[in-house]
């Protein structure tokens, strides 16, 4: 997708379009969100007890996860172009990929507080993912031929490990992805989808 798509999209609301550059978090609470849901999923020390605390283990978190590193490059790119800065935004794309292959696109909107627990994550298009999702490894999020918007994702969604999520659907808050699911339609809030084309099952 073109890089300049991302200064270009527009998301309608009832208070107007927005710049999809003005709807990414703050650098700093979102790495800070990130880091307190990773720690909280590894099983470690998830308060912060001051500005230093929550950076000492962030750069921690960097160092131990190359999946966090990834996550918090993609953050740094999109503080970046949205402050206009030029070449750098690129640089932090590429080293995301390197590092873990965690590539997100410049119009996707990621809110504040997610957890990648390792790398291999994809994510295109004109995407907006909620706080609290959790993504598995081999992940597509991305587009349906033909339509440039792709999925919106709720509050507190699961997607495990293989699953693709294509096209202008909707996940609902605290939905459950199944491994290796293809979901093409919408799933509702609390669901847990399975399959190719992903369908509900009882829980």
């Amino acid at each position: 997708m073109d890089p300049s798509a991302a200064g270009e999209l527009r998301s309608s609301d009832s208070s107007g379009p927005t710049p999809v550059k003005a709807q990414h978090p703050r650098l700093w609470s979102a790495l800070i969100a990130d880091a307190e849901l990773t720690a909280r999923y590894r099983g470690e020390r998830c308060g912060f007890h001051s500005k230093v605390d929550a950076l000492g283990q962030v750069l921690r978190l960097m160092w131990v996860s190359d999946a966090f590193l990834a996550q918090s490059l993609y953050r740094l790119k999109a503080r970046m172009q949205a402050l206009g800065i030029p070449v750098l935004p690129r640089l932090a794309h590429r080293l995301a990929m390197t590092t873990a292959q965690v590539c997100i696109g410049d119009p996707v909107i990621v809110r504040a507080g997610i957890y990648l627990p390792h790398g291999q994550v994809v994510v295109d298009g004109f995407v907006e993912i909620d706080s609290g999702t959790v993504i598995f490894p081999w992940v597509t999020v991305g587009l349906r031929g033909g339509n440039l918007q792709g999925p919106k994702i709720g509050r507190d969604v699961q997607i495990g490990t293989g699953a693709k999520i294509i096209g202008p659907v909707t996940v609902g808050a605290g939905a459950r992805i199944g491994a290796n699911a293809v979901v093409v339609h919408d799933v509702s809030a609390g669901a847990t989808v399975v399959g190719v084309p992903a369908h509900e099952i009882d829980d």
